[in-house]
């Protein structure tokens, strides 16, 4: 199972969210490349990148930091969520060396559309379901639509998707645990890869994770509990490696 940083983009900044609301930030680096070499020093195998103002907004407006990003950084996997509406944006991050762009907004409003960007464009293409109390959340969370998440994983089965990134919002930068038994819901009941998001607090949430690791559960992205300490994310990749059973599906 991947620990996976998060470097949230907001103004050109690297910040954290609480529950994705854009007027609750907090800053933690004025560069997010530098913040990036500090995750890749410290062993992480993939980055999460969110343009946070692109995903209200509707298209990248943090383009030239994501793109330094992944200049930096070539051999590292990097996946991109925020803003990504359209072929060309997709073709634009895969030019630049992204490895996964991640289709958030439109999956739930234009399901179609995941079908046709993964035909266009095999294996690059992960959905991003954002769930509040059961229902998924668009526009960079700033509305909730009728969909159900587990409903809409499994239209995406059979689309060739990477993997389905789960965030359960009201858990989301808040430091009070990952939903595991949400995600694991998740997990049995689609055969596609699940990385688990939001709430990620210690080692003991790592511990839980990797428990549920044989239901499909490859990756957990981790944001303000490494930037505030709470969790190393050296030793949770090690625990990972040693103590996870995850298998691909």
């Amino acid at each position: 199972m991947l620990i996976i940083p998060a470097i949230d983009i907001k103004d050109g900044k690297c910040v954290r969210l609480a529950q994705g609301q854009m007027d609750k930030e907090t800053v933690y680096a004025d560069d997010p490349v530098t913040m990036a070499d500090k995750w890749v020093a410290a062993g992480a195998r993939r980055l999460h990148l969110v343009d946070l103002d692109g995903a209200v907004h509707g298209k990248p407006a943090n383009a030239e930091v994501i793109n330094a990003i992944a200049k930096a950084h070539p051999d590292v996997p990097i996946q991109v969520g925020g803003g990504i509406r359209d072929e060309d944006t997709i073709q634009s991050y895969l030019d630049i060396g992204v490895s996964f762009v991640i289709i958030g907004t439109r999956a739930v409003t234009t399901p179609h559309f995941v079908s046709d960007v993964c035909l266009e464009f095999p294996g690059h293409i992960i959905v991003g379901l954002d769930a509040k109390n059961g229902k998924l959340a668009t526009d960079g969370w700033s509305k909730l639509s009728h969909h159900d998440a587990g409903d809409m994983a499994h239209r995406f089965e059979d689309d060739g998707v990477a993997a389905i990134i789960f965030t359960d919002i009201g858990r989301d930068g808040m430091m009070n645990s990952v939903n595991v038994e949400a995600t694991v819901a998740l997990c049995q009941n689609i055969t596609i890869p699940v990385i688990a998001s939001g709430g990620i607090t210690n080692l003991d949430d790592i511990h839980a994770l990797c428990d549920a690791g044989e239901e499909g559960i490859s990756g957990a992205i981790t944001g303000r509990a490494i930037y505030e300490g709470t969790l190393d994310l050296a030793e949770a990749q090690k625990f990972a490696d040693e103590a996870c059973t995850y298998e691909d599906k």
